[in-house]
């Protein structure tokens, strides 16, 4: 096996306003670390008063998204009747199941006033035995999750165990996601604490095994390595992965291992057959145009 990084750089897209979205996964050369499937990383940027970046209700199944937040606020909703304000440093994974709709809008009392915002938003995809498991939704505040102060590094252990530590948030297959920030010339041995791996730079050069990622790139480890992680600055990564649950479908917001699936998912939100999410029932995204007829 290769004892050499895959280095992966991202997809950037503005979604107005110079709100900017770079996506990781899936890509041309990997499709998923462990169990995730998407990784999106979005800001950071300062919203002025005024700025609409609402995501309007819109649906999902067969996966769990999971949201962290570096600066800034959201306020979720979702059609189990969550309503939840996620916060930096908390993690939030909602387990779309068989079917969720969920929206995420600026707080009320942020939208007149100058505001940061920065984070990422990832998906895992579920087991197939659990793709259709009833939707639900995990809140975790930052100081409920493990914080390990490390000689050279700072280590937040937001899913899954590593440096022995464990965080509350239930999954249903082997996960791993860590928060890591690197002192000015600190290093850190990375676990083998996860069956695949990746290391994500959010804001600064860092090295691997001497190799140079620049920020806003993914690598991806081999398997069983131990790499040394440094940072001549201060550096802020995420590790992530976990067991791999073989080939998933991805179109629009659905996630499946069957094609079919996906087309009943289509079809159900098309008919707007979903749950409606309580206190947010008047806006939705439509569904966008489908790439082949059946």
């Amino acid at each position: 096996m290769s004892s050499a990084l895959q280095l992966i750089e991202p997809k950037t897209h503005d979604l107005g306003g110079g709100f900017v979205v770079r996506r990781l996964l899936p890509s041309a050369a990997c499709r998923s670390v462990g169990p995730f499937v998407f990784f999106d990383h979005f800001g950071p940027i300062t919203a002025r008063p005024g700025d609409n970046h609402d995501v309007r209700p819109h649906p999902h199944i067969g996966l769990a998204t999971v949201t962290y937040l570096f600066e800034g606020a959201m306020l979720h909703r979702d059609s189990t009747g969550v309503t939840q304000r996620i916060e930096p440093g908390a993690i939030n994974w909602m387990t779309a199941g068989r079917g969720i709709v969920h929206s995420e809008r600026t707080p009320d009392d942020l939208r007149g006033i100058e505001r940061r915002s920065h984070g990422l938003q990832l998906w895992c995809a579920l087991p197939e035995a659990h793709e259709e498991a009833a939707p639900a939704f995990q809140h975790h505040a930052a100081h409920e999750l493990p914080e390990l102060n490390l000689p050279e590094a700072a280590v937040r252990v937001l899913v899954g165990s590593a440096f022995g530590a464990t965080s509350p948030v239930a999954t249903l297959s082997p996960t791993l996601y860590l928060d890591i920030a690197l002192a000015s010339g600190g290093s850190l041995v990375l676990p083998d604490a996860a069956q695949e791996r990746a290391v994500y730079s959010v804001d600064a050069d860092v090295e691997i095994g001497g190799t140079p990622l620049p920020p806003h790139t993914l690598a991806v480890l081999p398997a069983r390595s131990q790499p040394l992680l440094h940072a001549r600055g201060g550096a802020r990564v995420v590790l992530l992965g976990g067991a791999p649950l073989g080939p998933r479908f991805i179109v629009w917001n659905f996630v499946s291992s069957r094609k079919e699936r996906i087309v009943q998912a289509q079809d159900d939100w098309e008919a707007r057959r979903f749950a409606k999410v309580p206190g947010d029932e008047t806006e939705f995204i439509p569904l966008p145009p489908r790439q082949s007829k059946r």
